[in-house]
């Protein structure tokens, strides 16, 4: 049976560190950024913290920023003791704000966006924008859901079942999936979202333009037929997308589930 990640917030917490732990953290270590202690890292959409704390426990000093209140207030009861100690901090605010701009700058090590760009509405404008908060050989994390991908419009946030469980109806003409939320009985604030990220959804070669226009080098890339936080979500082992399949952009962006990237300004 599927874990409904987004109605138990301490069990999400929990899958998000073990995730990041036996993932995310071996995709960065493997591909030659080391992290030590004192290495500053940034999350942004943070959520509750549980990505982090697996950085925390390599010896970093973690800062997460989000906009959602409600979480941070939760990350701060669960990482009460992480904070306490000073080596995790939450924020509550834009990054593009000025102040943020002004103490951030040229602060981090190693900057992570997971499952975050596909809902920003410039993206061309913050992945830019990211290498003001980059230490001298900094690097950053990528991880998204490719936007074609059979879920890559966000269904399940769905509460009607059937919608939740449809794959790629987000690809259908505006006004069908308009059609479709509506039947399901969709909430205004799950319409706003699902209708968003139609504006926002990122393809992998849409992606990596942007990062070629912006001056960054891929360390490294990898797309994922089955994304490894279904491990915690579906009971499924990740899989990656053969390399025969990785080669063909329109195809890679119906298959991947999740796309990996490791990169560094040039």
């Amino acid at each position: 049976m599927a874990f409904e990640f987004h109605s138990d917030a301490e069990t999400y917490y929990r899958h998000q560190y073990e995730h990041a732990r036996n993932y995310i953290v071996p995709f960065i270590e493997n591909n030659g950024f080391t992290l030590k202690k004192g290495l500053q890292v940034l999350e942004i959409g943070c959520g509750e913290g549980g990505v982090l704390k697996a950085f925390i426990e390599k010896g970093c000093i973690a800062t997460g920023v989000d906009l959602s209140e409600y979480k941070l207030e939760k990350g701060k009861q669960l990482m009460e003791s992480e904070i306490k100690s000073g080596s995790m901090r939450f924020i509550l605010q834009d990054i593009y704000e000025v102040d943020f701009e002004q103490e951030m700058n040229g602060r981090f090590d190693l900057i992570l966006m997971k499952d975050t760009i596909e809902h920003i509405v410039d993206q061309n404008r913050i992945i830019g924008y990211l290498k003001s908060f980059l230490k001298p050989g900094g690097h950053l994390y990528f991880g998204f859901p490719a936007w074609c991908m059979p879920f890559g419009g966000h269904q399940q946030i769905c509460r009607s079942k059937w919608l939740s469980k449809l794959p790629y109806t987000h690809l259908l003409p505006n006004f069908l999936y308009k059609f479709l939320i509506r039947i399901a009985g969709e909430s205004k604030e799950t319409t706003e979202e699902l209708l968003g990220l139609v504006k926002t959804g990122i393809s992998t070669h849409r992606f990596e333009t942007i990062l070629e226009k912006n001056g960054y080098k891929i360390v490294k890339k990898t797309y994922f037929l089955i994304n490894p936080i279904y491990k915690y979500k579906f009971g499924l082992n990740p899989k990656r997308l053969p390399p025969i399949l990785t080669a063909i952009p329109g195809l890679r962006d119906f298959l991947t589930t999740s796309a990996w990237y490791l990169i560094k300004p040039v």
